[in-house]
């Protein structure tokens, strides 16, 4: 099988369900964001020198196909799960108590991992927008919406403690 299929040569592509899109729909850019987040993570992950961090990341790497797949798809149940946003708050909560209190805003750069962090949380953050954006016109699921919302949150408390190392 080639790595060309020439179907999308019209600006159409196909949904994870089957249906036919225009790429510049608002549909595909959410995945496409949460795609370019996921290279964002990847770089950080190569990058950052905090095991714990390196695992945490790739934790959720491993999540976000499932969320693509979610915004991929039309008329199916969300394959991300609430349980999975507990998690995230969970992990969260434990990492803000390791942390020191914020008493300023952050300027990214202090670390490579870090930074890459950071972008994928602005990145994340695109992608929220755009969920939001498409809500107004599709159905889309709440959890999605709200994962992302958490993963931004989370992207920026794992660039703190990777550059607390730092």
């Amino acid at each position: 099988m080639k790595i060309y299929t020439k179907t999308g040569d019209k600006g159409l592509t196909s949904l994870y369900t089957g249906e036919r899109v225009e790429k510049n729909s608002l549909r595909v850019q959410v995945y496409g964001a949460i795609d370019e987040a996921d290279s964002a993570l990847g770089i950080a992950r190569a990058f950052v020198e905090v095991e714990e961090v390196r695992e945490k990341i790739f934790a959720v790497q491993k999540l976000l196909p499932r969320l693509m797949a979610d915004f991929a798809s039309l008329n199916r149940e969300p394959t991300i799960k609430f349980d999975y946003i507990k998690t995230l708050e969970t992990e969260m909560d434990t990492l803000e108590s390791l942390l020191p209190p914020l008493k300023e805003f952050l300027i990214p750069g202090n670390s490579k991992g870090g930074s890459f962090l950071d972008l994928a949380r602005t990145i994340t953050r695109r992608a929220e927008r755009l969920a939001c954006e498409l809500s107004k016109f599709e159905e889309v699921h709440e959890v999605d919406k709200i994962f992302l919302n958490r993963l931004s949150d989370y992207c920026f408390l794992l660039m703190r403690r990777e550059d607390l190392n730092n």
